[in-house]
């Protein structure tokens, strides 16, 4: 199939390679340029007769300057698979303007590190008709483990909102408690091995246990793109009427982390705010 990868990011990067492996005829486009196979400078060209058009960028107003250059070369039969983190209210908003010139709309946002992208273990979460989704299934299993059909379009994108506010909570919580450790002077061998057979254990704490060890924050998901989906989570909730005192909490001490110049770093960075603290003592 034609497919068109718009974002090469951590991620759109992984999947544009493997769809490549793949066979599918694919061109990538990236709002700044890389030396990238298939890469394409005009995300008009980009998007020409392309069957699928995938989008992985960064936030609402990257979604919507990718819509403003190529819903206008949109038409019947192209599928569009929105795949990033963005709240329900703008899924509807751009569903609505894809949708207007005559080509399929699905969100697809995602679980999974660029480790998972590239080892094709990606989690979909999809929103949308079932009739986009199972268009999108040939596409999508073969870059994945598994695809969940979470309901009409906007219910995926509010669980994976949901998902990474957790993400980040447990992350906190991980960090908070193996400081507190290693203040009490408990070595790093005796606490992950206590938290191994702890309830408190976690596919995240296995994930994230290398780094902290070794103190390597570079980028699996960085602190600027969790802290971008702790606000559109907390914007979600307002409007519902919903509080959430603890992300709201949360999302302070990201902003903290943002302060320090981390953007870029893995969130997992923000270990160092606690250091900070106790060096500062």
């Amino acid at each position: 199939m034609k497919i068109t990868v718009l974002g090469l990011g951590l991620i759109g990067s992984a999947w544009a390679k493997n769809l490549i492996a793949d066979g599918h005829d694919v061109r990538c486009w990236n709002r700044t340029p890389k030396d990238f196979p298939n890469f394409t400078p005009s995300i008009q060209e980009a998007v020409k007769q392309a069957d699928v058009i995938f989008i992985i960028v960064a936030d609402p107003p990257a979604v919507q300057s990718v819509l403003n250059e190529i819903v206008p070369r949109l038409g019947p039969g192209q599928l569009v698979i929105q795949s990033s983190t963005i709240s329900a209210k703008w899924t509807l908003h751009f569903a609505g303007e894809v949708q207007k010139a005559g080509a399929w709309f699905l969100e697809a946002p995602f679980t999974g590190s660029k480790a998972a992208a590239e080892k094709r273990q990606t989690v979909y979460y999809l929103g949308g008709d079932r009739e986009a989704v199972e268009k999108a299934r040939p596409i999508l299993q073969p870059l994945s483990k598994t695809i969940l059909h979470i309901g009409p379009l906007g219910s995926a994108s509010s669980l994976k909102l949901a998902m990474n506010l957790n993400l980040a909570g447990i992350a906190q919580s991980l960090c908070e408690s193996l400081a507190l450790c290693r203040k009490a002077g408990i070595s790093d061998d005796v606490y992950f091995s206590a938290l191994a057979c702890n309830a408190a254990r976690s596919g995240l704490s296995d994930l994230k246990e290398p780094m902290l060890r070794q103190r390597d924050y570079s980028p699996q998901f960085s602190l600027k793109n969790m802290a971008k989906d702790l606000r559109l989570a907390l914007d979600t909730a307002a409007e519902l009427s919903l509080p959430l005192r603890q992300t709201a909490h949360l999302k302070n001490i990201y902003d903290e982390g943002m302060a320090a110049g981390w953007a870029d770093d893995d969130f997992l960075g923000l270990m160092r705010l606690i250091e900070k603290q106790l060096k500062s003592r």
